[in-house]
């Protein structure tokens, strides 16, 4: 089995060598490393902060951070979700091999156990141990509570893998980590004597003096957490390769999109990508969740009554649809690009019928900050410009990526479809995307005022979208200048 697993484990490095895309890369690459060793010396400065902050008289410091044990594995299974994928491991392949599909799953599952993901609070916590747990436990104390919250945070990974794999297959499996979060959160702070505290509590004091049947209870719900992981992947795997999965297909011809011509009829090709295609549907679910908890959040609650928190949920809400969308542009026409390169212009019309559909869609975002609109959090002016400004200069950044962007993106990622990785071209307008108009805001807002800063955001974006004619026309001929390279690169990077 060993001998497999390494098999297994040299075919996956090989195979992200041998991809097109992985000379491009690499500015991503570097990207993460930089931001990994950023945010571990921030969570090693919240440990040593955490250990002087809840110095009490009635408690010792541990005590306190152990009875947020839960609050750390809810925020550790939020952060796994935009950085931590489903195993992306090929499975069919190795299917047609005299290989035991159980076999190719548990090595999925000890990838996903030893991914260096679960090593990241201990970022925190080893400094915060080394500070208050040797004054009484010594150094074996340190290791063995660091050791017990490395094996928490494993029982954390594995059940963020169940919940995302369900997720993927049922929208409405999203509620099942809400109800175990806050019915637990709920258990915290309802009652006056909370048995969910106290047992995490003895669980970190357990954890301290090295109980190994603490140890022994977390290795079972490990197993057992494995099992399932290990029955869900088999069997949706296995609905993959004997089709029989759910192939029910909307009606709707959308036949209002007629009377606009060409560009209606790539309208309405672009709709029907977004709403029958797995990967898509996905993402649009995503992004509508997103933004109705931001907006929410944002309206009926003070979390994020701070200027710059308004400001960032005002971009964020606008521009996520585009920037999930428009950062992979012509990354989904790159399974039929063919086709619509054998009709003149028709690249121009599906870029036009683009813009126009997503500056149409950020009337959903805009209705979804009625509440904070009505609450007083954010004035009218402003929500109007930001929504103006994305469609404007925002979408405008997004488009240039047309020219450049040549890898197919699947339009039904499954179970054992390999993930994409962003090229360093789109982290960097990614980055620009988010970065430059807040900081522009920050920048006017203290030269001119709020009312002013509005104003000059609204009229740069009439500005683009005035003049879009012109730099989407603009934007074509470059594309069709490069087109038999992008042809070549869309062809290679298909899935077999």
């Amino acid at each position: 089995m060993i001998l497999l697993f390494n098999e297994l484990r040299k075919h996956g490095k090989l195979a992200a060598k041998r991809h097109p895309m992985y000379d491009k890369n690499k500015f991503g690459k570097y990207m993460m490393y930089f931001m990994s060793i950023f945010w571990a010396c921030y969570m090693i400065f919240f440990g040593t902060t955490f250990a002087f902050a809840f110095e009490s008289e009635s408690m010792e410091p541990y005590h306190i951070l152990n009875m947020g044990l839960i609050f750390i594995l809810a925020l550790d299974f939020v952060m796994r979700i935009p950085f931590q994928k489903t195993p992306t491991q090929e499975v069919k392949p190795y299917l047609l091999l005299p290989v035991k599909r159980n076999r190719v799953i548990d090595f999925l599952l000890i990838r996903s156990g030893l991914s260096s993901f679960n090593l990241i609070w201990l970022f925190m916590f080893v400094p915060f141990a080394v500070i208050t747990v040797t004054r009484f436990y010594g150094i074996s104390g340190v290791i063995t509570y660091c050791l017990g919250i490395w094996v928490l945070m494993i029982l954390n990974n594995y059940w963020y893998l169940l919940c995302r794999t369900l997720i993927g297959e049922r929208i409405w499996w999203i509620a099942l980590p809400i109800l175990v979060y806050g019915g637990l959160a709920a258990a915290i702070f309802i009652p006056e004597n909370s048995v969910i505290m106290d047992f995490f509590v003895d669980l970190g004091e357990g954890f301290i003096e090295g109980n190994i049947l603490v140890f022994i209870a977390l290795i079972c719900l490990i197993a057992g957490m494995w099992l399932i992981n290990r029955l869900v992947m088999s069997k949706l795997i296995y609905q993959e390769i004997n089709k029989v999965e759910e192939t029910k297909v909307n009606a709707s011809e959308y036949k209002f999109f007629e009377r606009y011509g060409e560009i209606g009829e790539y309208m309405r090709l672009e709709l029907k990508m977004l709403l029958r295609n797995k990967t898509c549907k996905q993402s649009l679910r995503m992004i509508i969740i997103v933004t109705v908890a931001f907006s929410c959040i944002l309206g009926f609650t003070e979390m994020y009554d701070g200027t710059g928190m308004r400001n960032f949920i005002c971009v964020y809400n606008f521009a996520i649809f585009g920037v999930m969308f428009l950062l992979n542009i012509m990354g989904y026409e790159g399974n039929y690009i063919d086709g619509l390169m054998s009709r003149k212009e028709s690249i121009y019309s599906l870029l036009r019928a683009k813009y126009t559909l997503y500056s149409v869609a950020i009337l959903i975002p805009l209705v979804l900050m009625i509440p904070a609109i009505a609450m007083g959090k954010i004035a009218l002016l402003t929500a109007i410009s930001w929504a103006i400004f994305t469609i404007g200069f925002i979408y405008f950044c997004l488009f240039q990526l047309v020219v450049y962007n040549n890898k197919t993106t699947p339009l039904n990622m499954k179970i054992g479809s390999r993930q994409n990785m962003g090229t360093g071209l789109q982290n960097i307008i990614s980055i620009v995307t988010f970065g430059v108009p807040l900081l522009l805001y920050t920048v006017l807002q203290l030269l001119f005022g709020e009312v002013t800063t509005s104003c000059i955001l609204l009229v740069i974006g009439l500005a683009f979208i005035a003049t879009s004619k012109w730099w989407i026309m603009n934007v074509y001929k470059r594309f069709m200048k490069r087109r038999y390279k992008s042809l070549e690169d869309f062809r290679n990077s298909r899935e077999r």
